[in-house]
């Protein structure tokens, strides 16, 4: 049975960020990268609002750069997931997918979360080519383009009226016959020119040869009648939630409806002593890659508190 003075559980901007603070902080932190290294940035391509690359780059390669910095620091970075969690004793026992089990004295949670994809096969075979979960982040590639957005709430609104800024039309595809999002945002969508709303529609598929060209519709025309057809289009944005990477940790500590971990103030404290969240895993609002880099150093910064006091 190993022993760390600092886990870190997780490998995106949070993870890594935590396992550099932790590291130069000389708390030798072990840090699991869970089953998706890297995190949810390694699913899109360029990464262009991250500070410090005026040029962009790739979201593969400065997660890696974030990697080797950590382990340039003595962090301890191991291909592995976390399959169970005992935050009941001291100190913490968590159990590896290899069967091992390591023990803390001090955890960051940075797993992140998962956007909620429609569950199309094509989802994935576009994955990176047209296809995207977050519009703030792959937006810019598709100025003056067509896009679709699928969603009826606050963020796919949001979504569309930000895509809208930018792309020459944006198509919002809406399940039901109304928007479920407050009254703002529906009226904000309706009074913009270029966004338009296609209630009781489903996407069914997509195509295109290099990337995407287009989605397949099927619209709703009665109880048992529906019309099908295509709409070009070369961005396909899903907005339809994220589901908190949290499971482990149920019944452990405190979460929100959603399932993101509760955070106690302005800290990353959550609500067993000791046990620390950073990143998605805790942000329902922002999920940003620099907000989560942000939590990251102030779990790692809160952890070497804990432990000298």
């Amino acid at each position: 049975m190993a022993h760390t003075k600092c886990l870190i559980i997780g490998s995106g901007p949070a993870g890594y960020t935590a396992a550099i603070y932790a590291g130069r902080a000389n708390l030798s932190p072990v840090e699991y990268c869970g089953p998706q290294t890297g995190g949810q940035l390694t699913q899109t391509t360029v990464v262009e609002n991250f500070p410090g690359y005026p040029d962009g780059v790739d979201a593969n390669q400065m997660m890696m750069e974030l990697r080797q910095q950590a382990e340039r620091f003595g962090a301890d970075i191991r291909d592995g997931e976390i399959v169970k969690a005992d935050l009941s004793v001291r100190p913490f026992a968590f159990t590896v997918d290899d069967g091992s089990v390591v023990t803390a004295d001090a955890v960051i949670i940075a797993t992140g979360a998962k956007a909620k994809y429609l569950g199309l096969p094509d989802e994935e075979k576009y994955n990176g080519m047209g296809v995207s979960a977050c519009a703030t982040c792959d937006g810019f590639f598709y100025r003056k383009k067509v896009t679709a957005v699928v969603g009826g709430g606050d963020t796919a609104c949001e979504d569309a009226l930000y895509l809208a800024s930018l792309c020459r039309k944006v198509y919002l595809v809406v399940r039901k016959n109304y928007l479920r999002a407050s009254e703002i945002m529906q009226r904000r969508v309706r009074e913009t020119e270029n966004i338009e709303i296609l209630f009781e529609h489903n996407a069914v598929g997509l195509y295109g040869e290099n990337g995407v060209e287009g989605m397949h519709l099927v619209k709703r025309k009665g109880e048992a009648d529906e019309e099908r057809y295509d709409v070009a289009v070369d961005g396909f944005f899903l907005a339809i939630g994220h589901k908190p990477v949290t499971e482990l940790f149920e019944g452990q500590l405190e979460m929100d409806e959603m399932g993101y971990l509760k955070t106690i103030g302005n800290t990353q404290q959550t609500s067993v002593k000791g046990v620390f969240a950073a990143g998605d895993v805790c942000d329902p609002v922002y999920r940003q890659a620099v907000v989560a880099a942000g939590t990251g150093c102030k779990a790692a910064l809160e952890v070497e508190k804990y432990l000298h006091s």
